[in-house]
């Protein structure tokens, strides 16, 4: 049997054309390799599994290769010390890297350093550090990559040149998905791994993990019902089927929906946040000029355009508002389903021209 190997691991990027969602970092980095003006201090700050320690070890072997006739994956690991940092980061550790970098390499041209969760070292160890950074002998790079940049010293801060990672976008997620998944020959729904990669708040790699759970989960049909159950997420389809009550003005549907819905685990503010999501679509859905900013397969568009289409202006604004404002006040309140609930009856309440439905009631004559 074939050793499994996971996808964040079989599908690490190599090349910086393989890095995903981080072009702006990537074509400066390529750009000052090829004209000689990179950095002898290079600090990568941003979420996790979005690309950084990725970054460094590319990074890491192209610095060699201009100087290598035939390069190998041995002669670049000669050149490459990775040192973390959250089990590494006493005063000793740093002063044998001082100690170590004063000998030069036996290949290559550079030695290169990569400190990974640099914010863990403490202040002894950056202190001890600092003469170093600031003055690296020339056959020298160190590359630190952190999660909290706001714990890294300013003075070491001032000593690098610092690249900002961003979280990955939901499309660019999905797209990765998409080709892996077509990769493995995997039959899949493209709004099953929109829910993955939604589910990964922008890093790559926690999106690989759900993938692959996923995969084993469905037995390689990725379903977007399997998926939303399995993650107890609502899919497009959960949120289209309320909206079709809320539409009706049906109070009392709306709350046996909702009850429902917590029977099953999910959580009340995730679900204000999915609610607030599905009525910025329709509203986007209503021009083809917005159609995309969703990020979104094209039969979930679709899907929208004909929801949305008895659907006025107005009446989006105001059910937007009304989500917004529920969302924003959800922490503050003590009794959060009826908080809820209440948001839910006054959306029910609302007609399609934007005005709030007005109960009738018979006057005695």
């Amino acid at each position: 049997m074939e050793a499994f190997v996971v996808s964040a691991l079989k599908y690490r990027p190599t090349t910086f054309e393989e890095v995903v969602g981080q072009q702006s970092i990537t074509q400066t980095l390529k750009n000052s390799l090829e004209q000689d003006q990179l950095a002898q201090a290079l600090l990568f700050c941003g979420p996790r599994g979005v690309g950084k320690t990725s970054c460094a070890r590319i990074l890491a072997k192209q610095i060699n290769k201009s100087s290598q006739t035939e390069p190998t994956e041995d002669d670049y690991a000669f050149n490459i010390f990775e040192l973390d940092a959250a089990s590494n980061n006493s005063v000793e550790d740093i002063r044998k890297i001082n100690e170590q970098v004063r000998i030069p390499p036996q290949v290559g041209s550079h030695k290169i350093y990569i400190i990974d969760e640099a914010h863990m070292l403490s202040n002894q160890a950056f202190n001890a550090f600092l003469k170093t950074l600031e003055e690296p002998p020339k056959h020298v790079i160190f590359i630190l990559a952190t999660t909290e940049k706001n714990k890294i010293i300013p003075t070491v801060l001032s000593r690098c040149q610092v690249y900002d990672f961003k979280r990955i976008s939901v499309g660019d997620i999905q797209n990765y998905l998409v080709k892996i998944a077509q990769d493995r020959k995997l039959e899949f729904e493209e709004s099953a791994l929109y829910l993955i990669a939604q589910k990964a708040e922008g890093a790559l790699r926690d999106a690989l993990s759900i993938f692959d759970r996923m995969v084993s989960f469905t037995q390689g049909n990725l379903s977007a019902k399997a998926v939303a159950d399995n993650l107890n997420l609502l899919d497009h389809q959960t949120y289209a089927d309320l909206g079709k009550i809320i539409f009706k003005n049906d109070i009392p549907g709306i709350l046996k929906a909702y009850d429902d819905l917590l029977q099953r685990g999910i959580d009340p503010l995730q679900f204000i946040k999915g609610l607030g999501d599905f009525f910025r679509h329709l509203m986007l859905a209503k021009d083809p000029n917005t159609l995309a900013l969703m990020e979104l397969g094209e039969d979930v568009k679709k899907n929208y355009q004909e929801e949305t289409e008895p659907l006025s202006i107005d009446y989006l604004l105001d059910a937007i508002a009304l989500i917004n404002t529920s969302e924003v006040n959800y922490k503050s309140v003590n009794n959060k389903r009826v908080h809820v609930e209440l948001a839910l009856m006054q959306l029910a309440s609302l007609h399609f021209n934007g005005e709030k439905k007005k109960a009738t009631s018979s006057q005695p004559n």
